[in-house]
C-alpha cells in the first residue's frame, strides 16, 4: 500500500537533490576518483547551505519542523533547487511544523463546482475551457472541451481523471498526446507536487497508490521526485476526430477556488488548428450525427502540422 509519509518525503527529496550534483557543477573540488556517495556529500552541502553538519542531518532525516526560511532560502541554492523544488521544500517545511509528525490521513470534502462557474465555462465557446484540482480530476467543462477530451471521458468513472488515462490507458493515451513522454514526466511531478501541499490527503493518497499497483511506468516516474508547476504552454493532441491539434493552453489558479485551476486552449486565428476546432465545435454540437469528414482538410487534418 503506497502511502505519502511526509517525513519520508522530506528525507528522499532532499537525498534526490543532493544525489544529482556532482561537486564540479556546485563548484566544489572532486578529490580521488572513488567517492562513496552519488552526488554532493551531506557535509558539502552544509558547508554550501552555511549550517553545520548535524542541523543538515537532522532535515536529510525527515525534520524540517525546526528550520526557519532563512535556513531553507540558503539550502535552495546549495542544492540548485528550481523554482518549483523551492516552492515544493517551503510546502513540505509548513506541513513539517504543522503537524510535527507523519499526522494522520484527511479525507478532503467533496468538491463542487459552483453553479457560476459552470456558466463561465459554457460562455466560452469558441475554445476548450475546463476545471480541475491538483489531483487532475476533472469538475467542470464546457461542451468543446468535453468534444476535445473526449479519449479520457470514454471512462466511465467520475470524476474523469487524466493521470489516469495517461498511466492507466497508455495506448490511447500515446496515440491522443503527441508529447506523451512528456506528459509523462509531468503529470507525475505535478502529483508530486500536490503530495508536498497536501501530504495527507486520502483521495491524493488512493490515486497514487492505484497508480503505483497498475502502472510500472508510474512507479519509475514517481520515484524520480521530481517536482513541476502547472503552467501555461503548449498542448499538442491528435484527436480521433479532426486530428492534429497545437494549442496554446494558459493554466490559471482560482484565488476564490483554493485548490482549482482553470484551463483554457486557443489557436491563432486562420491556422489549421484553429479550422479544427470550428470542426471540432459542429462534432460537439451534434455527438448523435455522423462525425465531420476530417479529409475535408486535407492531409494536414491527419497529423500536418499547422501553418
Amino acid at each position: 500500500m503506497v502511502t505519502i509519509d511526509l517525513r519520508s518525503e522530506i528525507k528522499e527529496f532532499l537525498r534526490s537533490r543532493r544525489a544529482r550534483l556532482a561537486p564540479e557543477r556546485a563548484g566544489l573540488p572532486a578529490y580521488g576518483g572513488n567517492r562513496r556517495v552519488e552526488g554532493l556529500r551531506r557535509e558539502e552541502v552544509a558547508m554550501l547551505a552555511g549550517v553545520s553538519v548535524d542541523y543538515y542531518v537532522r532535515m536529510e532525516r525527515g525534520s524540517l519542523s525546526g528550520a526557519s526560511d532563512g535556513v531553507l532560502e540558503a539550502l535552495a541554492p546549495a542544492l540548485q533547487l528550481d523554482e518549483a523544488e523551492r516552492a515544493h521544500l517551503f510546502h513540505l517545511a509548513r506541513r513539517s511544523r504543522a503537524s510535527g509528525g507523519p499526522g494522520p490521513r484527511r479525507r478532503r470534502a467533496a468538491v463542487t463546482v459552483r453553479p457560476a462557474l459552470q456558466r463561465m465555462l459554457d460562455a466560452i465557446t469558441d475554445a476548450p475551457a475546463w476545471i480541475c484540482n491538483g489531483r487532475y480530476d476533472v469538475l467542470a467543462t464546457n461542451h468543446l472541451a468535453r468534444a476535445l477530451y473526449a479519449p479520457v471521458f470514454a471512462d466511465p468513472r467520475r470524476p474523469a481523471n487524466t493521470a489516469r488515462f495517461v498511466y492507466l490507458e497508455p495506448e490511447a493515451a500515446e496515440g491522443f498526446f503527441v508529447d506523451y513522454d512528456r506528459v509523462v514526466r509531468d503529470v507525475a511531478a505535478k502529483l508530486r507536487m500536490e503530495a508536498g501541499r497536501n501530504p495527507h490527503d486520502e483521495e491524493l493518497i488512493a490515486l497514487v497508490g492505484e497508480l503505483s499497483t497498475r502502472s510500472e511506468l508510474f512507479r519509475q516516474r514517481w520515484a524520480s521526485r521530481d517536482v513541476r508547476f502547472h503552467r501555461s504552454g503548449r498542448k499538442r493532441l491528435h484527436h480521433p476526430v479532426v486530428g492534429r491539434l497545437d494549442l496554446d493552453v494558459e493554466s490559471m489558479e482560482m484565488s476564490a477556488e483554493p485548490g482549482l485551476l482553470l484551463n483554457v486552449y486557443t489557436a491563432p486565428a486562420g491556422t489549421a488548428t484553429a479550422e479544427r476546432l470550428a470542426l471540432l465545435a459542429s462534432w460537439a454540437a451534434d455527438r448523435d450525427g455522423p462525425a465531420p469528414e476530417s479529409r475535408a482538410l486535407g492531409r494536414d487534418a491527419r497529423g500536418g502540422r499547422d501553418s
